[in-house]
């Protein structure tokens, strides 16, 4: 039997062949190789460069074209970031430059990349409330019909088209229906009245009524048959406060987020989140279009998860666990611990913006962005849900989002808030991916 030799490294306990010894210098391997990737790790340190691929270029187009391109990965290779995010730069595009950065996503799909097509028009719909009208005829001939948001200026010839495909195309027929959704014209209102009244032969293929797909243009069908919207125009961001402004400022702000509750869960036993304290009396909240002095809107962070959760407010700070809510199946135990509610403290350097932004700023999740923020169309993860009123059932308006991420270091998924103003009742619903 040949003897074993004790590897060299200081601390191993590992014992290795003779001729493993003469190959490795007296080194197991996994010693061997950590040696190794020591070494390559000092080598790269050593040699890396920093490359800032914006130097000298003003021109926001030719800075988001590279903004957008594919990075080589380079070990050696430190990519220095451009100094605003790539939604700032679209937010500051000029009605030339968004025409510019138009013609460059249709070259971009002529050679090929309808990925990165895709990501700039919705970026210039989102960040910049941009019209495709022009290019709907474009995206109808090559079979585009996702993501809806693509067709919401779609003219009327364009939409007559997407009203005939429908019809006959019953492989992107769900794509269609949530395009239309999105142009929610006039017609488009007719056309899903009239198939809630005499359901189409294809319908029973959709796991959803074809009215319903309503709610991903933020908006549904009445008794009556006509529109209602379901989220608020204006939109105001909720970020962090700048390190120059005071925690305690001398004009109170409009907004204040994550406070604890002084009520608990009945459910689970943990306390009650006041996710968003409004002070509907202030001018950039006017828009919500209440009476009173603050709507409260709290929920428990954690059955919220698994559950709707409602509760019966007032517009003076009445905040009250409503007797309509059903105890799901599953709820999880209370908080264990201080740092369980720690995204408290985070609450506490929250505030909303001076100035609104788009409505459909967040209306595309993946383009990456926190998106919490007050008013808006949702940063929908999963499908469109408006929560149906416990009192008079109508589908309650949206009127914020906070993004978890933004809360704590490994945060995901987003809380929603909705409110039914004639019953005085608010809704809160989460989604993850």
């Amino acid at each position: 039997m040949t003897e074993r030799l004790p590897c060299r490294s200081e601390g191993c306990s590992a014992t290795i062949l003779p001729a493993t010894a003469a190959k490795t210098g007296g080194y197991c391997m996994p010693c061997k190789q950590e040696m190794e990737r020591a070494e390559r790790q000092r080598y790269i340190e050593q040699h890396r460069r920093d490359i800032d691929l914006y130097e000298g270029i003003t021109d926001p187009v030719e800075i988001l074209k590279i903004m957008h391109a594919p990075v080589k990965r380079d070990p050696l290779i430190r990519y220095i970031p451009y100094h605003l995010k790539r939604e700032e730069v679209y937010s500051a595009l000029s009605e030339g430059d968004a025409d510019r950065m138009l013609n460059a996503a249709f070259e971009l799909l002529e050679s090929g990349d309808e990925d990165t097509c895709q990501e700039i028009l919705v970026s210039l719909i989102c960040y910049r409330d941009y019209s495709l009208e022009s290019c709907i005829p474009i995206l109808l001939e090559r079979g585009i019909y996702y993501p809806g948001i693509l067709f919401k200026d779609a003219p009327a010839r364009g939409r007559d088209r997407m009203l005939q495909f429908v019809e006959q195309d019953r492989e992107n027929c769900n794509h269609l229906l949530l395009a239309l959704a999105w142009i929610g014209d006039d017609q488009v209102v007719r056309q899903f009245q009239e198939w809630r009244s005499d359901p189409p032969s294809w319908a029973k293929e959709l796991y959803v009524p074809p009215e319903a797909y309503a709610h991903e243009g933020g908006w549904e069908l009445t008794e009556n048959g006509s529109k209602r919207r379901l989220f608020y125009h204006d939109s105001y961001a909720i970020g962090e406060k700048m390190p120059t402004e005071s925690t305690y400022a001398a004009e109170p702000e409009p907004a204040q987020f994550l406070k604890e509750d002084s009520a608990s869960c009945p459910w689970c036993g943990s306390s009650l989140t006041i996710l968003a304290d409004l002070d509907i009396s202030h001018p950039k909240l006017r828009f919500l279009g209440l009476s009173g002095e603050r709507l409260r809107v709290s929920t428990c962070v954690n059955c919220s998860c698994y559950e709707t959760i409602y509760m019966d407010v007032d517009f003076h700070g009445k905040s009250e666990w409503s007797q309509t809510n059903i105890k799901p199946e599953y709820v999880p135990g209370p908080d264990s611990g201080e740092d369980e509610r720690s995204f408290t403290s985070a609450g506490r350097s929250l505030r909303i913006a001076d100035k609104p932004r788009s409505s459909y700023y967040a209306a595309y999740w993946a383009l990456g962005p926190a998106v919490s923020q007050i008013g808006g169309y949702p940063a929908w993860i999963q499908d469109a849900v408006y929560p149906s009123c416990p009192c008079c059932s109508r589908s309650m308006t949206f009127i914020g989002q906070l993004d978890w991420e933004q809360i704590e270091e490994y945060g995901e998924g987003i809380y929603y808030m909705f409110l039914c103003a004639d019953c005085k009742v608010t809704a809160t619903l989460f989604q993850q991916t």
